[in-house]
């Protein structure tokens, strides 16, 4: 399997009310040494930061065009410790549900992610945000310029009530 580093992150303006974006960087060394590098990023009208963390990932797994060992880093504790902390197992089995009334928010890009995630083996790895982590700066540089950019797109799946403020 080929091994892959992912960095990711995900900004919002005004979070929820205000634009947002996210962004991503895919690293792989092939078998001569050599380094290929992969940015990814989009922005988003109005959506809220922890949406887009999720698209950051989930952007990148669906990058991938075979199965992979990944090493995914995000400084989203949201994302990480969905895995690593299995709420997402808990979420599975009571149907995205926490308790008899209260849905998880952004089922949407959850279940995008876990489609994106099946093909590859990944660790979650969490990195403190705005401490100097070269790429991890990157990602928060492609977010919030993806974000403040033009031709912003729609997030439908956007719920009206503020979500994650």
């Amino acid at each position: 399997m080929m091994k892959v580093e992912i960095y990711t992150d995900g900004a919002a303006r005004g979070n929820p009310e205000g634009p947002g974006g996210f962004g991503c960087v895919l690293r792989y060394v092939d078998r001569t040494g050599k380094l290929y590098e992969k940015e990814i990023s989009a922005g988003y009208e109005k959506t809220t930061n922890n949406r887009m963390e999720l698209m950051a990932a989930i952007a990148a797994l669906e990058a991938l065009e075979k199965p992979c060992e990944v090493d995914l880093f995000s400084d989203s504790q949201y994302l990480v410790k969905a895995f690593n902390e299995h709420w997402i197992d808990g979420w599975l089995k009571a149907d995205f549900r926490r308790g008899k009334k209260n849905e998880v928010k952004n089922i949407d890009l959850w279940t995008r992610l876990l489609q994106a995630a099946k093909p590859h083996r990944i660790t979650w790895n969490w990195v403190k945000g705005h401490d100097g982590h070269t790429l991890n700066e990157r990602c928060d540089h492609l977010a919030t310029s993806a974000a403040d950019g033009d031709n912003l797109l729609k997030d439908e799946g956007l719920k009206e009530e503020a979500e994650d403020a």
